[in-house]
């Protein structure tokens, strides 16, 4: 039987074009998303929207041909090369225009062929707000303008919520924690830190992405001139391939990216920062001291990057949003995947190593039902007993559903180190329980941050593969002496543990700093350790991120550690497992120990390190349990 393409053609073409019918474009390869868009999207690109100090940011838009009228935006801003859209980005046009929605690309200043300087996060508060003027001026425009999108793409949007802009409607966040300064507890200032320690992706990330160098494209010339420059030239960096592996032993850490060659830029100029820096606060960072205007749909990841610090900005927003319909409108689902992976949940789904079965989430049907209420006015397009927390507890293998984070039902519950004096290593005597110490205790290990130890899986991201993330067993590590394990008895019945986990540990060394690293690990009964979330704190912050007191010989300090966030049921006859020690490298930098800058400095000094265990000095870790 002959195929009749100019009949399948004109069926696509009726299917692309309604605003009615959800078309399922994700078996459609490039070519036949172009041949759609060319038949439903009136297109321009190139164009550059002025900025208020006279800069012109490369700007691609696609409009429904076939529209009654105004029709509402949907905008994504990034620093990635967009120039021509991939097959993801081609299915998100086509499934917008196709809604009857505009899709508006946008590069920030400095990359690509938009002009002016970088800085990360790209000028929100203006940049980000005259483009909403632009958009909301045109005559195609309904005013009303979602934005969206992951990582860097999602990261922007925060600082931009603060400013309330009248035509921004809507905002879908997902994994966003870069985009983060000061929330609550957490001063991650945009990943850069966590407990005032250096996180290592936004080295890798700088090489790749900040080019004090970079090739531009004459001033002046018209869209079409430019759009014809762009077809056979995309301005993206050809950097030679690094050997991370290697690279990142490098020190001093400040000489990181110069030591390859690469001109003084935004590295040089952010490692010498404290966590408490004024100059963080310049940014394009979102901090919590400013107001929240926008309703928010934040998509979040356990095995992201900073999951703590975005689910406590989602608790931020809605406590203090400019007024009561926007604190209502903020609603969030946490699922178990890496950074931005929400298109790959699924039947069978293994993060890591570990399957953690059905984790199916209508991501899409969720995104647009919520941009159909606030951009087109239909009320009843997301549903209004949609549950404010949505979340995915691994072990149960489930999602559920709650109107808080951490839900109504979560008790903290205290679970304490314990020993005889000799948790080093998995094989030593370290144990866990919730029954208080009645006497005396303590830990000790060697830390040498010449030999750190190796970081395998958690979450983290954007790397240059240094670490893969995910739920890996962390047994190999566990054998280190400078490791120390503390592992529950088999459970009797399972425990869901769903919320912040607090590590609160009273620590003494010989040396004037040194970092505490912490990980929560999930034992199954064949002897696999698959982790759970970690965190770490740099002990002369222990008084505050704007002090620096260092360590006195012996002396004994508590750290409250930066809080773990997750939700996994620990099944029956799984133990509950807890690893201590001073290092996590390459995901943080490594602590020379001496009480210096640490970014300046070749040389390290070890350190003797002691965790206390007794009545008068316990460490534990806080639990929120969930009967």
């Amino acid at each position: 039987m002959r195929i009749n393409h100019f009949l399948i053609a004109c069926i696509l073409t009726f299917i692309a074009s309604s605003t009615t019918f959800a078309q399922d474009y994700s078996k459609y390869s490039e070519d036949a998303l172009k041949k759609i868009l060319a038949d439903i999207a009136t297109v321009e690109t190139k164009v550059l929207v002025p900025m208020r100090d006279g800069v012109g940011l490369s700007t691609d838009i696609y409009r429904p041909k076939n529209s009654n009228g105004p029709v509402p935006t949907i905008f994504v801003r990034t620093p990635y090369n967009m120039n021509k859209p991939g097959l993801r980005t081609l299915r998100n046009i086509v499934e917008a225009v196709s809604r009857g929605y505009a899709y508006i690309l946008q590069n920030e200043r400095g990359r690509y062929f938009s002009e002016g300087k970088f800085e990360i996060l790209g000028h929100p508060r203006t940049d980000g707000y005259d483009a909403l003027d632009w958009i909301s001026s045109q005559s195609w425009s309904n005013n009303k303008v979602g934005t969206i999108g992951c990582s860097s793409t999602a990261e922007w949007q925060l600082a931009l919520a603060a400013m309330n802009h009248p035509a921004h409607a809507a905002m879908i966040p997902q994994s966003s924690g870069a985009g983060i300064g000061r929330v609550g507890e957490f001063w991650e200032q945009g990943n850069w830190y966590t407990g005032g320690v250096q996180r290592i992706l936004f080295f890798v990330w700088l090489y790749g992405v900040d080019n004090p160098l970079r090739a531009q494209i004459p001033t002046g010339l018209s869209p079409e001139i430019r759009t014809q420059i762009s077809e056979y030239n995309d301005l993206e960096a050809n950097k030679p391939e690094v050997d991370w592996e290697t690279q990142i032993n490098h020190l001093p850490i400040q000489d990181l990216l110069t030591s390859m060659g690469e001109p003084e830029g935004t590295f040089e100029e952010f490692v010498k920062r404290t966590p408490a820096s004024p100059d963080w606060f310049k940014g394009g960072l979102y901090h919590d001291d400013e107001k929240w205007g926008v309703p928010a749909l934040w998509f979040n990841a356990w095995y992201d990057v900073s999951i703590g610090p975005n689910m406590a900005l989602f608790n931020h927003a809605r406590k203090n949003g400019i007024d009561e319909e926007t604190r209502n409108n903020q609603y969030v689902v946490a699922a178990p995947n890496p950074h931005c992976q929400f298109d790959r949940l699924g039947p069978d789904y293994v993060v890591g190593e570990r399957n953690i079965g059905d984790t199916s989430f209508d991501v899409d049907g969720m995104v647009y039902n919520w941009f159909d209420k606030w951009l087109k006015g239909d009320k009843d397009a997301f549903d209004p007993k949609t549950p404010h927390v949505q979340y995915y507890t691994m072990g149960a293998n489930k999602w559920q559903s709650d109107d808080q984070w951490p839900p109504k039902a979560a008790k903290e519950m205290k679970l304490y180190l314990h020993s005889g004096g000799n948790a080093n290593s998995l094989y030593g005597d370290g144990t866990l329980s919730f029954e208080p110490p009645t006497g005396e205790g303590s830990d000790s290990y060697d830390y040498d941050p010449m030999i750190p130890v190796k970081t395998i899986g958690g979450g983290d991201c954007c790397n240059g593969g240094l670490v893969i993330p995910g739920a890996y067993d962390q047994r190999s590590i566990e054998a280190r002496n400078d490791v120390l394990v503390y592992t529950s008895d088999p459970l009797e019945e399972p425990l869901e543990v769903t919320g912040f986990v607090d590590a609160v540990l009273h620590v003494s060394s010989d040396a004037k700093d040194t970092d505490f690293a912490v990980k929560l690990v999930d034992v199954a009964p064949d002897g696999t350790a698959y982790i759970i979330d970690d965190t770490i704190f740099r002990a002369r912050y222990r008084e505050g991120y704007d002090k620096k007191v260092l360590m006195k010989n012996g002396e004994i300090y508590k750290l409250d550690m930066t809080p773990m966030t997750t939700s996994n049921e620990f099944e029956k006859g799984h133990r509950i497992r807890v690893e201590v020690t001073s290092s996590n490298f390459p995901k943080f930098v490594r602590n020379l120990n001496t009480g210096g800058n640490n970014y300046d400095e070749k040389e390290g000094v070890v350190a003797h390190n002691t965790i206390h265990l007794s009545k008068d000095h316990p460490s534990y870790i806080v639990l929120p349990v969930v009967k």
